[in-house]
């Protein structure tokens, strides 16, 4: 399938693995997963989460009044979807940097499988302790006082 180079441990696609078809062979799970973020993405913008009834209430919310990491995601994917990205910011800005980092990881990941590169994504622990305690204090702020701008 793919020749190594005794030098480089990364393997080297070979003549057989340059073709259309091998690229869209490769690539065809990361457009797969584009196809579901994308009808996704379709069905929270036609189905508008602003309007009671379409979808489940937040438990926490319902139960405490506190503001999770995810309040505002639907909301905020509906006015992206719609193109308004002030509007998207206030609902979540969180989800919308997740859209983001979510576009250039699935960039990487096209780049990658078309070049017969390896597509793994390597999560160290550093990653989490950057994630998690920013997950936290964005859960916490959005729930104080002067952290009401970031209530969706």
């Amino acid at each position: 399938m793919a020749g190594v180079n005794p030098a480089s441990p990364i393997p080297t696609p070979t003549r057989a693995d340059t073709g259309a078809a091998a690229v869209l062979r490769r690539t065809a799970v990361p457009v797969g997963a584009l196809a579901g973020v994308v009808a996704a993405f379709a069905y929270v913008g036609v189905v508008d989460p602003n309007e009671p009834g379409h979808y489940p209430v937040c438990p926490l919310l319902h139960y405490t009044g506190l503001y999770c990491p995810g309040c505002g995601g639907l909301r905020s994917a509906h006015a992206f979807v719609h193109g308004d990205i002030p509007t998207a910011l206030q609902d979540n800005a969180l989800a919308v940097v997740g859209c983001l980092v979510f576009a250039v990881v699935w960039i990487v990941w096209v780049v990658r499988a078309a070049r017969g590169r390896p597509q793994r994504i390597e999560l160290q622990p550093v990653h989490l302790w950057i994630l998690i305690p920013l997950l936290l204090v964005f859960t916490v702020v959005r729930n104080l006082p002067f952290g009401g701008w970031l209530h969706p």
